[in-house]
Formats: structure tokens, C-alpha cells, sequence
């Protein structure tokens, strides 16, 4: 047990997230998603709830019974119990009351634990609060990784890379996308990974967010297409491979060319100053020239970190694309496959971290 991260990290982004509160007039904060209650106490916790004032110290709302596990493993002292769900509610809402918070933020983001019905109770049990979004503020300041960030993306990088060739012998015609799954989930755990996710898509019909059906099977001549999510203290590296099970010809082989091209030009475009639209213009040079940009999924990749997948995100939010890329962002790409009916899909993604000299770090070699 105990902290995984210097308590000075873990209390400056802290301070740097209430600074921001202050210049923007919010009161107080209540982080319920896994992601940013993670960043500021340093440990993941089910289910998270963490109220941050502007100008006080944080307090964590835990269940009745895991208080003293939950302090070996942060640097949060003040600490209030709750029995359930109502309770937790109740306590928080007394909190905000008895110290007077008039504008509280909460996070809109898309993760699990973000859900409307919190909002929606948390808004009727504070009729007098204007609840405001910080996930902005937030998502800001994780946009850019520290050196503690980034050596726990490399080593959930070194974890992704062990596991993806012992992933991959495992395909053969006949087996289930549930089959590949199970050995892939075991592999990952025996590697040291706490919170792994694995997504397979066995053609032919092709699925870009592939979370595994039992009655998938491989098939001969078709794509399958493994994605890894491998973790190391909460951090993940995004790793993706795709196998045609036979030998390639015709539009399958086209396929696959035109998806190392495109992975190679965004390794030589992706760089501190250039905007994410700007490469996937690009890109879309490269689908046009193989006849496949209208089998593409807009955009091309997404930060990684606490999520498999969090902001800048180019495939989900349109405006994520003309975020200029900084150093020290951990990337994910190729992200969007090439969706092809009667093949499955076509993918090939690495993580890297963006090196201030404008070269890119491989995460997952």
C-alpha cells in the first residue's frame, strides 16, 4: 500500500485546479468521475467523491468501513463516512449548505461516474447552487503529462507490447471474440495490469467500438482487430493490431497498405504547434489516394492517460481537432479504423509521448 505519487504532485494540481476555480468565481468543486479523483488524491476509489473548495482543504466522502485503507493510500486527511447512496448525497449537499458555496462545478465529461442522475439529485437537493462545468479546467490541466505521468504510461507500454504478440497466436478460425478476450484479460492481469480493457472485432462486419461477443467467430479471409488498454498506477498505454487470417489480396491488401501509410504520415506530422485538423487533412490525402476515404472514421487519434481514452479526442468531439498539440501529450493514433462490409475493420494504433524537441517517444514498441 501507500501513495504512488509524491504528495507535492499530487497538492500542486490540487492548488492549480483551485486557482483556476478562484479566477472564474466557483466556490467549490465535487469530483465524482474516477479519472480526476484519481489525479488529485492519487488512488482510485469506488465510488469517487471529492469535494474541492476554492480556498480550503479537499474533503473525501467515502463508505463507512473503508476510511482507514482509503488514508494509507492518499494524502487526503479530512474525511466524511457515508452508510449509502442517500447518505453520501445528504452529506454532501449539508456540506455545501453549512459552508455557504452559492456557484459549485461538477465535471461533464464522458466517463463512467458522470452520470445525469447524480446531476439531476444533486441539482434538486441544491435548489440555491448554480452548478457550473469544470471538466474544462480539468481536462486542461491533464492535457499535458509530468515526468511521474509519463514513466507510468511507459511501463503500461512495456505491459501492451509483452502482451499483444501472445494476443495475437492466439487467433485462429473458430474461436470467439469472447475466447480472445478471456486469454487477453489474463494475460494483462498477469502482467501487472489492475484495470485492463480489451475490445475484439472478428469480421466480416466490422464495429469500431468492438467490446466482444460470444458468438463472433473468426473466420478465414476475414480481418479480426484487438484492442489493448494496458494500465500501470491508474495510467494507460492504447495499443491496436489487426490480422487477416489468410493471405491478402484485392481490397483486403489494399487495406492494409493504406492503413501503414496512413500510420507513417501521422508519425511524421504529428508534432508541438501543428493542429490535430490539419494532420487529418492530411490523412485524408492518403485515404483519397487509395479509394478508402469514404471507409475512414473522421479524425485520427486521442490523448491517453487516466482514460484509455480522454480530451483532446478527434473522432468524438468535432472541436477537439483544432486543439494545437503541445509537448508532453500522450497520443494515441491510428484510433479511427478503415470499416469495410464483409471484412471487418482495418486498424493499427500506438502510443506516444510528444517530445519537446518535436519527436515522438513510442510508448508501445
Amino acid at each position: 500500500m501507500g501513495l504512488r505519487f509524491p504528495i507535492s504532485v499530487l497538492k500542486k494540481r490540487l492548488e492549480t485546479f483551485q486557482e483556476e476555480m478562484v479566477k472564474k468565481n466557483i466556490d467549490a468543486a465535487m469530483i465524482r468521475t474516477l479519472s480526476s479523483f484519481t489525479y488529485f488524491t492519487g488512488t482510485k476509489w469506488l465510488r469517487p467523491a471529492l469535494l474541492v473548495p476554492a480556498k480550503d482543504e479537499p474533503i473525501a466522502f467515502v463508505a463507512k468501513g473503508e476510511e482507514e485503507g482509503f488514508l494509507k493510500r492518499t494524502w487526503i486527511g479530512n474525511i466524511v463516512t457515508f452508510t449509502d447512496g442517500g447518505d453520501l448525497m445528504a452529506k454532501v449537499s449539508g456540506t455545501i449548505r453549512k459552508k455557504g458555496y452559492r456557484v459549485v462545478g461538477l465535471e461533464f465529461g464522458i466517463e463512467r461516474d458522470a452520470y445525469i442522475i447524480f446531476y439531476e439529485m444533486f441539482k434538486r437537493l441544491n435548489p440555491n447552487v448554480k452548478v457550473v462545468d469544470v471538466s474544462p479546467i480539468i481536462y486542461a490541466m491533464r492535457m499535458v503529462k509530468d515526468e511521474y505521468e509519463l514513466e507510468a504510461i511507459r511501463k503500461a507500454g512495456s505491459i501492451a507490447s509483452k502482451a499483444i504478440d501472445k494476443i495475437l497466436s492466439l487467433i485462429e478460425p473458430g474461436v470467439s471474440e469472447t475466447d480472445i478476450a478471456a486469454e487477453a484479460y489474463r494475460i494483462l492481469y498477469k502482467l501487472g495490469s489492475e484495470t485492463p480493457l480489451v475490445y475484439v472485432n472478428a469480421g466480416p462486419d466490422p464495429r469500431i467500438h468492438s467490446e466482444p461477443f460470444r458468438n463472433n467467430i473468426v473466420r478465414k479471409e476475414t480481418f479480426v482487430t484487438v484492442v489493448l488498454g494496458a494500465d500501470y498506477n491508474s495510467y494507460y498505454a492504447n495499443m491496436a493490431r489487426t490480422v487477416y487470417l489468410g493471405r491478402a489480396s484485392g481490397l483486403a491488401e489494399k487495406a492494409l497498405k493504406c492503413m501503414n501509410e496512413v500510420y507513417d504520415t501521422a508519425l511524421e506530422l504529428t508534432k508541438p504547434k501543428m493542429r490535430f485538423i490539419n494532420v487529418i487533412r492530411e490523412l485524408d490525402k492518403v485515404y483519397e489516394k487509395y479509394g478508402l476515404k469514404e471507409h475512414r472514421v473522421i479524425g485520427y487519434t486521442h490523448s491517453v492517460g487516466l482514460q484509455v481514452e480522454e480530451p483532446p479526442i478527434t473522432t468524438i468531439l468535432p472541436k477537439d481537432r483544432f486543439i494545437e498539440i503541445k509537448s508532453n501529450m500522450v497520443l494515441a493514433f491510428i484510433h479511427a479504423p478503415i470499416m469495410l462490409k464483409g471484412l471487418g475493420q482495418v486498424k493499427k494504433e500506438d502510443t506516444f509521448i510528444v517530445r519537446e524537441d518535436g519527436t515522438l517517444e513510442h510508448v508501445t514498441k
